[in-house]
């Protein structure tokens, strides 16, 4: 399969709030030779306040988001043609899948369009930066790190791209980004060629479902604390709700917990460091060989036989499964009833309101061939409020115009509410903007950086603005 790089700037880190600003990506063969790209930058959404760090650290300025031609929903449906236009192909970023990736589903949620574009239809997505984590876990050497006060190593795109030779001298601008992930997939292919053949094996949760429950013992990592951390597991039985494979960490001995009644189990899960681990499936979890436990002390001192012994046990008790697995299905439904009395926005309803039932793909289909004087009519069709309310939302955004006054007006004082509200909001607001603004401002004073205090003017000037807009509502 082709590999689709790509990286996205923002307005800020909420991929539920803010936006994407600037689209960088590359299509590229197994060997690593470009055959296409697609870049492109669009303007500030009606509405949407940016975070003044956002784009200092993106080296965005007011004058690009006023004066850029495209529209924000016009990005979006020239992306997707793109994307779709490449696909099938691996779609690959840096922290894409926490980020990056996030941006895209909600962006195309609220664009009305396929939000899985990225994982479907024969797509697989997968993230750079789990894979420099994990090779140097497993060859030290093949990677130079920067090392931080804490000592230890720093996996930043912007600071391992360049002591690793991979010219990055326009950091934070998409296609910039999206080079020098390139440059590190590149430098692992060639230096840790079994941490990348792995990686291309877990790109999809039924790949790894296959792996995880078909292999007796396997090597894992995950990272925190500033450190990726080796477990050797076997897999127990997959999470009842969240469906993430649970794997025991056999650095335990299995027996102490198999009689274990349902409290004392539950308790005992709670602990740390836990027995449990799970193996996010769709986060691109690497999975080595479990010869792999040689290299750390912990699961080397108990030896491959006794590791081989404590995960027959597991296999064969079926029993201690199904008991965790009903002490997770109530964990779950705890956390669960604590969610459903929180007060969800639209935006945020991507993964808890349930897909779309096929009236409503029949019109969100129609409602992305139409023209902009016959989307009102189309909008009404969907029943799902969530959809009616994106479709009047990007009317009001693309084409407001056309839009009887009563219902732009109901939109741009919803928007007014949000945005000037003095509350701690999920969302940026105005006042918020200021604030950070007032404290970059005395940073910027304190260290004498003349040209960055010059675009905070230009930032407060923008949120003026915005203000202003708004303030008349």
């Amino acid at each position: 399969m082709n590999y689709v790089f790509y990286d996205f700037e923002t307005t800020g880190r909420s991929s539920t709030w803010d936006q994407i600003i600037q689209v960088g990506a590359i299509l590229v063969n197994d060997t690593f030779d470009i055959l296409d790209r697609f870049e492109a930058r669009c303007s500030l959404k009606p509405g949407t306040v940016p975070e003044p760090g956002a784009l200092l650290v993106n080296k965005t300025t007011p004058e690009m988001l006023k004066k850029t031609n495209l529209s924000h929903f016009g990005m979006v449906q020239m992306m997707k043609e793109t994307f779709e236009k490449w696909s099938p192909a691996m779609f690959i970023g840096y922290n894409s899948l926490s980020f990056d990736e996030e941006f895209l589903r909600k962006t195309f949620f609220k664009s009305l369009t396929d939000v899985y574009l990225t994982n479907t239809n024969g797509n697989k997505r997968g993230d750079i930066l789990g894979l420099v984590r994990s090779a140097h876990l497993y060859y030290p050497e093949c990677l130079k790190t920067p090392i931080s006060e804490k000592g230890n190593a720093v996996f930043k795109l912007d600071q391992i791209a360049s002591v690793n030779g991979i010219s990055h001298d326009n950091a934070h601008d998409a296609m910039g980004d999206v080079l020098a992930t390139m440059g590190m997939a590149k430098i692992i292919a060639d230096k840790a060629p079994s941490v990348w053949k792995a990686s291309l094996m877990t790109m999809s949760k039924q790949d790894v479902g296959n792996i995880v429950q078909k292999e007796k013992l396997f090597c894992v990592n995950e990272y925190f604390y500033g450190k990726a951390r080796p477990f050797v597991v076997s897999f127990v039985c997959n999470h009842p709700v969240y469906n993430w494979p649970q794997c025991f960490d056999l650095k335990n001995d299995p027996e102490d917990y198999f009689n274990m009644d349902m409290s004392t189990l539950k308790e005992a899960m709670k602990k740390s460091p836990k027995i449990l681990r799970s193996v996010k499936d769709n986060k691109h979890p690497i999975i080595m060989n479990p010869t792999y436990a040689n290299n750390f002390d912990t699961y080397k001192q108990l030896g491959m036989k006794k590791l081989n012994e404590r995960a027959e046990k597991i296999k064969q008790n079926e029993e201690f499964g199904k008991k965790v697995s009903a002490i997770l299905q109530e964990e779950a439904q705890e956390k669960q009833d604590l969610d459903s009395q929180l007060d969800v926005q639209a935006e945020e309803s991507i993964y808890s309101g349930g897909f779309p039932d096929d009236k409503t793909k029949m019109a969100l289909k129609e409602f992305q061939k139409a023209e902009w004087k016959d989307r009102l009519v189309i909008a009404d069709k969907m029943k799902d409020e969530r959809y009616n309310y994106f479709a009047k939302r990007l009317m009001y955004e693309e084409a407001p115009d056309i839009m009887p006054k009563d219902l732009y007006n109901e939109i741009h004082r919803g928007i007014a509410k949000r945005i000037l509200s003095t509350n701690d909001e999920k969302w940026n607001t105005i006042p918020k903007a200021y604030n950070e603004l007032d404290s970059l401002r005395a940073k910027y004073e304190e260290d004498g950086d003349e040209e960055r205090l010059s675009i905070t003017n230009d930032i407060n000037n923008f949120l003026e603005e915005i203000e202003k807009k708004y303030q008349e509502a």
